[in-house]
């Protein structure tokens, strides 16, 4: 059985929906191993400069104020813990048949989608600065 405009337009969206997630995932997993390994380079900063201090009798920052933050809220386990709770693609997308809605007629077109929409913009006509009434009268 064909597919109404309907069902394709909504199994062409829902493919281009899928994409972005995929894409801002493996982001996000790059970023926050990125930011796992930065937080351990402090870490590892961290103990030198303690090391010097104890050394050297001196009292330098450890962290600076973002790393000691970064170290403090988070911490590399807490980032390392949920990249390994979570796998690249773990949730399955099964298409299921769309009803035929709208009387199998597409929706218009929607930039939220990525689509672009055609006709004329409205622009609201241009008011003009009203005068009291007795600048009028001269």
């Amino acid at each position: 059985m064909a597919l109404t405009a309907y069902q394709t337009q909504f199994k062409r969206r829902m493919k281009r929906a899928i994409r972005l997630r995929a894409k801002a995932d493996q982001k996000a997993r790059r970023y926050t191993k990125l930011l796992s390994d930065a937080i351990g380079a402090a870490e590892d900063a961290a103990m030198q400069m303690n090391a010097l201090n104890l050394l050297y009798n001196v009292d330098v920052s450890t962290y600076t104020l973002l790393t000691q933050a970064l170290h403090a809220n988070s911490g590399q386990e807490v980032l390392e813990d949920h990249l390994a709770q979570s796998t690249p693609g773990e949730e399955e997308v099964i298409f299921n048949q769309v009803p035929d809605g709208n009387g199998g007629q597409p929706l218009p077109n929607d930039p939220l989608f990525g689509e672009v929409v055609a006709g004329t913009p409205i622009v609201p006509p241009i008011q003009m600065a009203r005068m009291p009434a007795d600048e009028t009268a001269t």
